[in-house]
């Protein structure tokens, strides 16, 4: 099966093929065709999962050629490890599930066949990215889910919000890929490859010097725009206008983690541990997962308080990939994990809206667990998984990261901890706001359990969030796998369930959990958002991040434009035109001479001969 591993990306794009193609003749059954294709690539990538276990470690690094793309350059090929595979297993199970809920999130929508055509078109490219065997073919899927994305967050077109949305995320995402692809010149410049093999026949481990560090920080350029980071964070919030399995797929399991996936691939620009580059994705993780923490601590917006929670957690995978091997294992088990329990969370919060007609303010929820018991349990359980609780996947995974990091970067790694107090607070009030209390909504609303095909897909992931993180992690199974990808830490990390990091967290978290209770669960949520202090403002606004670009790019950019407008129409295009009237205008007088008369034109020759013959012999006599 690893020999036809390129049919996991064929089926989805069939799919969307199909059903972009055929048009309106899809419609009855065109979402049946986009969950059958979604689960046939996850079929393939399950059976190719088994047959590389059957192969020795040193062995599960298999490439499938497929055809010569750029003579000279780059072949076009699949790279089945132990890396890939795990995406792969990921995009398409959790996507599959996410397909399957669409089914009754979307039902009433008169496009459904329209949109399940993009959902295949974005893990068709998605694959793309994760398995291909070189730079080129990633920049295509990296392009790939751009699209994809961009077609989603802006699905419905009639809301000028998603619309502006749509183009925000494509617009701050062009900047990280300049980066991506500005690295992937220096690449090809300096090593003459770009396939991940070649490269890694040609790097010498533990070399640096400011060509590796310049391709480090352009690479971590690419992964901040597609992972939603400092300082290229400021299109994910406005992204929630998709529909919210879009919310799930693109912002849980798959586009966000892409840049995740970008650094630990690229690993070896990124050694000797503790560089320059790794320590720049090191810092830009902390800071980041701190700065969505805060963001989720002000929203009313559900789907936003979840969006800047992805933020946050991205960043401790961020955090995780630039302590190198040693963090490697932990920041791919907390993506996986992240997929599952944030996947259930963003599935749940679309459930509340489907029985609540759509309303997004939690301030208009309360007692929702008497009505929605299912949603609840299944959210609960991904609250649960997330803040951390011992024994969940979120307690394994994000624990892990954050006692790494106080290991090797101490001072980051505390930051950490201190992201994990605010993330129990921030959660908690999440919960307290949408399930507990009492009931806020309008007389006209009437919450409602969803149906099973929306509800089995919350009950098989939040299964993921109880028990996934511990099995990747004990025994140390996870990076055991992704040793022969990414290569083996010079000491093995080990998780220790009495560190003082690990005792410190839970105790944050217990702390901003008791707060948020205070302050929302046992006294009664105004219905009216409160004016708040300073913080408050500076968390509700995104810390400011619109009006900083607004600032720093937007206006400059305005007035560079208007320069070179001013410049085009009076520079250039002033003298283009000023030499073509002065031209038009010296015609014009020329022409005043031209009588018609003979005696005209006959005195003018005997007054030129006059005036030669004169000056000839003035000239004469001198």
């Amino acid at each position: 099966m690893i020999g036809n591993a390129w049919l996991m990306i064929a089926f989805p794009l069939v799919g969307a093929f199909i059903l972009l193609v055929f048009n309106r003749f899809t419609n009855r059954w065109g979402h049946l065709l986009g969950v059958a294709m979604s689960l046939a690539s996850f079929v393939v990538a399950v059976l190719a999962f088994v047959e590389l276990l059957g192969f020795g470690e040193e062995e599960r690094r298999r490439a499938v050629h497929l055809y010569e793309f750029i003579p000279g350059m780059v072949d076009m090929g699949l790279l089945i490890d132990p890396l890939s595979i795990s995406f792969a297993l990921l995009i398409t199970g959790v996507g599959s599930l996410i397909h399957i809920y669409s089914i009754g999130y979307m039902a009433h929508d008169e496009h459904r066949r329209r949109f399940f055509s993009y959902l295949n078109l974005f893990v068709a490219a998605m694959l793309l990215l994760v398995l291909a065997d070189n730079y080129v073919g990633l920049f295509i899927g990296w392009e790939g889910v751009g699209l994809a994305s961009y077609l989603l967050i802006g699905f419905w077109q009639f809301k000028p919000s998603a619309a502006t949305a749509a183009k925000k995320a494509f617009v701050v995402n062009r900047v990280g890929d300049f980066g991506l692809l500005v690295g992937m010149f220096v690449i090809w410049t300096t090593f003459g490859t770009l396939t991940f093999k070649g490269l890694g026949e040609q790097i010498a481990p533990g070399t640096e010097n400011g060509t590796m560090l310049a391709i480090g920080l352009l690479l971590l350029l690419g992964a901040c725009g597609k992972s939603a980071q400092l300082p290229l964070q400021s299109w994910l919030l406005d992204a929630m206008e998709g529909p919210t399995p879009v919310s799930a797929l693109i912002h849980a399991a798959t586009m966000v983690t892409a840049g995740v996936y970008l650094v630990v691939r690229s690993g070896a620009f990124f050694f000797p541990e503790g560089s320059g580059a790794a320590l720049a994705v090191a810092i830009v993780g902390a800071a980041t997962l701190l700065a969505g923490a805060i963001i989720g601590c002000a929203k009313d917006d559900i789907k936003k308080g979840l969006a800047g929670s992805t933020m946050s957690q991205i960043g401790y995978m961020m955090l995780g990939a630039g302590l190198g091997p040693a963090g490697y294992a932990f920041a791919i088990g907390h993506l996986i994990t992240h997929g599952f329990f944030k996947a259930d969370m963003f599935l749940g919060a679309g459930s509340v809206m489907h029985g609540m007609n759509d309303e997004v303010d939690m301030r208009k929820y309360g007692a929702l667990r008497k009505v929605m018991p299912v949603t609840f349990v299944t959210f609960f359980i991904g609250y649960l998984a997330i803040i951390g609780f011992p024994l969940l996947s979120g307690y394994f995974t994000k624990d892990g990261i954050i006692e790494t990091a106080v290991h090797h970067q101490p001072i980051l790694g505390w930051l950490a901890v201190l992201g994990a107090g605010i993330t129990g607070f921030y959660m908690s009030r999440m919960v307290f706001m949408t399930f507990f209390g009492e009931k806020r909504w309008a007389d006209d609303v009437h919450p409602h359990e969803s149906p099973l095909v929306m509800t089995v897909p919350l009950m098989i992931l939040s299964l993921g969030s109880i028990f996934l993180g511990g099995y990747l992690i004990l025994s140390n199974r996870l990076l055991d796998w992704l040793t022969p990808a990414v290569g083996a830490p010079a000491v093995r990390p080990e998780f220790h369930f009495t560190s003082v990091p690990g005792l410190a967290t839970l105790a944050l978290v217990a702390v901003g959990a008791i707060i948020a209770w205070i302050k929302y669960g046992r006294v009664p949520v105004p219905a009216v958002q409160p004016r708040g202090s300073f913080l408050t403002t500076f968390a509700r606004r995104d810390l400011y991040g619109d009006a900083l670009n607004e600032s720093l790019f937007m206006r400059p950019g305005q007035w560079l434009t208007r320069l070179a407008v001013f410049f085009d129409n009076r520079g250039i295009d002033g003298v283009v035109n000023g030499l073509a009237a002065g031209i038009g205008g010296s015609s014009g007088r020329l022409r005043r001479i031209q009588t018609g008369f003979a005696r005209t034109y006959a005195l003018s020759i005997l007054i030129g001969a006059a005036l030669l013959t004169g000056a000839l012999l003035f000239v004469g006599n001198i």
